[in-house]
């Protein structure tokens, strides 16, 4: 069981690693990406929808009608998206207003559904809770990455609570187009083509 456990949560850090293996959840990467704080802080809200989505899936798996269950799952998605939409505007209300629309817009992450539907209504809540865990902390690795490469060549500093640690003497002349939305595409394809590689070997 352990060892079962243990491979679940394990192929989310680098085997089924969204964004780069699975090409799912683009959307955010591309967006809010401009900051490393900004990437942390997607990736750890989108780590805790999918452990609770995945883990109440599981639980109403034999429950849900077979005809209904996209639906079902979706509204089990949103829940927790609101949830967690209420601790961020509480407690991170500055983060929250940087992320704005794509707090919301996880309901429609493919990565929630695609989960729930190939993994959680097929399997216990322990190993829905790993397979959640495990792809929510890749999905945020990846957003850390491709967050750290724009930020760090468009800015020549990463940001941490409002504090820039610069990286790069005065001489440094900032790439300003990582930080915009065509940059964006260009760091995620470059990543891309790392992993691609990497995977080969």
């Amino acid at each position: 069981m352990a060892q079962s456990i243990a491979k679940e949560f394990t192929k989310g850090l680098w085997e089924e690693i969204a964004p780069f293996r699975i090409v799912l959840g683009l959307c955010p990467i591309l967006a809010v990406t401009k900051s490393v704080e900004n990437g942390i802080g997607m990736g750890l809200a989108t780590t805790f929808v999918l452990v609770f989505s995945n883990l109440f899936v599981s639980l109403f798996r034999n429950v849900i009608p077979a005809k209904v269950r996209i639906p079902c799952f979706v509204v089990i998605i949103a829940t927790f998206v609101t949830i967690v939409e209420l601790l961020m505007q509480a407690y991170t209300y500055a983060l929250f207003l940087k992320l704005g629309i794509f707090i919301p817009l996880i309901v429609v992450n493919c990565i929630l559904l695609g989960r729930a539907e190939a993994f959680a209504s097929k399997n216990s809540a322990v190993l829905s809770i790993a397979d959640g865990f495990g792809m929510g902390i890749g999905y945020t690795f990846s957003l850390m990455a491709i967050s750290a490469v724009r930020e760090i060549l468009g800015t020549g500093a990463v940001t941490f609570y409002k504090t820039p640690f610069v990286l790069f003497g005065p001489s440094f002349e900032p790439f300003s187009f990582m930080v915009e939305a065509p940059g964006a595409f260009v760091c995620l394809g470059l990543l891309l083509c790392i992993m691609n590689m990497i995977g080969k070997k």
